[in-house]
């Protein structure tokens, strides 16, 4: 679809066939423009009526691509209203994460902005050899399930350069991850199910946490699991104004929350 290249050209998805409204379905050409190049110049607005993007779960959904480039421009998800509809307890549709790539291989993201997800900015799900540079999200701090970047059962992933902050984790993982290296980082939830493939092999380094809830959080689910979480470095970490600078999580829960909290900068798992 991409190659891992930016294009010299711009692509404007007007020149095939799309049109400026709502209303209609612009599926198409934004198809015939990914396959030329997928280079953002400008923003990319989701309709102010969250239901209108549907009820997939996905708003940008990238599947089986290899050697594809995002390249700059900014994704603006529009959010408030689902969080609104979430939190008043109203029937609301699923929720949309703003992009993500499943099952593909030699991806790059680079100097992407993306504001107020509907759900989580960025997921990276089954993939290898990824690298994130420079980008930029952000969503207010009461927005709920607003992960900067998720990444799972993915191998070989690079996040580095990049200003995140959300009313979520800044960074997740979850279990079938390995060979991550990045700069900031939550783990996320482990141990939900019996047989998983755990999370091993992550480095986070030369980084800064500036007014956060927390910082490193290390959390699985409180029941029997084969899951692991192992070789974990934290290194060269700064933290300012942070309320739990590092969580270890043995019973973690939605609902209740039992923390073990310790003053530590740098761990080994």
């Amino acid at each position: 679809m991409c190659t891992t290249e930016a294009a010299a050209a711009t692509y404007n998805i007007l020149t095939f066939g799309a049109k400026p409204d709502a209303a209609v379905d612009a599926t198409q050409p934004f198809l015939q423009a990914w396959a030329s190049a997928f280079q953002i110049d400008g923003t990319l607005v989701a309709p102010s009526d969250y239901r209108d993007i549907g009820n997939s779960g996905y708003w940008i959904l990238f599947i089986h691509v290899n050697r594809i480039s995002v390249i700059g421009g900014t994704l603006d998800a529009n959010g408030a209203g689902f969080w609104a509809c979430k939190k008043s307890g109203q029937n609301c549709p699923v929720g949309d994460k703003s992009i993500t790539f499943n099952w593909a291989n030699d991806v790059l993201i680079s100097g992407l902005t993306t504001l107020n997800s509907q759900l989580m900015h960025v997921v990276i799900n089954s993939c290898n050899n990824v690298l994130v540079r420079n980008v930029r999200i952000v969503a207010p701090d009461l927005s709920p399930n607003t992960d900067g970047i998720h990444v799972q059962s993915s191998t070989g992933v690079t996040i580095t350069g990049s200003s995140i902050k959300t009313g979520d984790d800044c960074i997740s993982t979850s279990p079938g991850t390995r060979n991550l290296w990045m700069e900031k980082i939550h783990i996320g939830s482990l141990g939900r199910d019996f047989n998983e493939a755990g999370v091993e092999n992550v480095t986070l380094t030369a980084s800064i946490f500036s007014g956060s809830n927390n910082g490193l959080w290390v959390k699985t689910w409180a029941r029997p699991s084969n899951g692991f979480v192992r070789n974990i470095y934290y290194r060269n970490i700064l933290m300012k104004n942070v309320d739990d600078p590092t969580i270890i999580d043995q019973n973690y829960c939605p609902d209740k929350i039992e923390r073990l909290r310790i003053n530590l900068l740098s761990i080994y798992i």
